[in-house]
């Protein structure tokens, strides 16, 4: 019998401020708020479809494609590594930056994959409904900002 080694989806996520300090989130079909980003691309064979160059640049291919913000992913955030287990048996690594948004002053827009959009300031976080590592990610990246519930940095 050959050996067939685990294989884990890696979703790359950002905490993403607007200029008046309010933290991008996306609603998922699961009615469950969450960090924008997606899956690393490994590209096709063909060649139709390149393979990401690194996490940081899936990160800002996909927060522009879900949001329309163009953004530069930062350090990854204490914390920001984790698993999740979004449906039974259904387990994705989680790994989180974060980010400096090029265009804060710009609306974000929602795109076909998620239901909702919205921007929350810090202390609006603890009550929605979303995963607990989002939770601990969003509070990490308001304290490396040296703020928190009142931060208005961007």
């Amino acid at each position: 019998m050959t050996y067939t080694p685990p294989l884990w989806p890696v979703s790359v996520k950002g905490v993403a401020l607007d200029s008046r300090g309010r933290v991008l989130l996306l609603k998922n079909e699961r009615a469950e708020w969450e960090l924008p980003g997606g899956r690393l691309e490994i590209g096709t064979h063909d060649g139709t479809q390149a393979p990401d160059k690194s996490p940081e640049a899936a990160l800002e291919r996909e927060i522009l494609e879900e949001t329309g913000w163009s953004v530069k992913a930062g350090q990854l955030l204490d914390g920001g590594t984790w698993i999740y287990e979004p449906i039974p048996g259904r387990r994705v690594l989680i790994v989180t930056y974060g980010c400096t948004v090029q265009t804060p002053d710009l609306p974000p827009v929602l795109s076909h994959e998620h239901k909702s959009i919205g921007l929350f300031a810090a202390d609006e976080v603890p009550e929605l409904t979303m995963p607990e590592g989002y939770k601990q990610s969003i509070a990490a990246w308001y304290r490396f900002l040296g703020g928190g519930p009142d931060n208005t940095r961007g």
